[in-house]
């Protein structure tokens, strides 16, 4: 599902809301998510899952075009975990 399929389910099962008001609705929810990633929080959505960030250590890589070794430094990235109820859902 994209952004758009998003708001127009919204969209149908809200009909009295304006398209511009779901809109709102959906860009705080995800501002307010990445927002609380940025800070290095962690945001659970209970029944769904947990997003948090986890931290990747400085590394060497390599230019895969020239082979060539570079030094890749280290990160914190986004990280998913599936909560129980969309597991067993999804393994119906």
């Amino acid at each position: 599902m994209i952004r758009s399929e998003l708001l127009q389910e919204l969209h149908k099962d809200n009909p009295d809301l304006r398209a511009d008001e779901i809109e709102q609705v959906v860009d705080i929810f995800f501002d307010e998510i990445a927002q609380r990633l940025a800070e290095g929080g962690r945001v659970e959505l209970r029944g769904f899952g947990a997003f948090s960030t986890r931290e990747r250590e400085a590394r060497s890589g390599r230019n895969p075009r020239t082979g060539e070794t570079v030094d890749v430094p280290g990160k914190r990235v986004p990280y998913f975990k599936a909560g129980k109820e969309i597991r067993e859902r999804l393994n119906k």
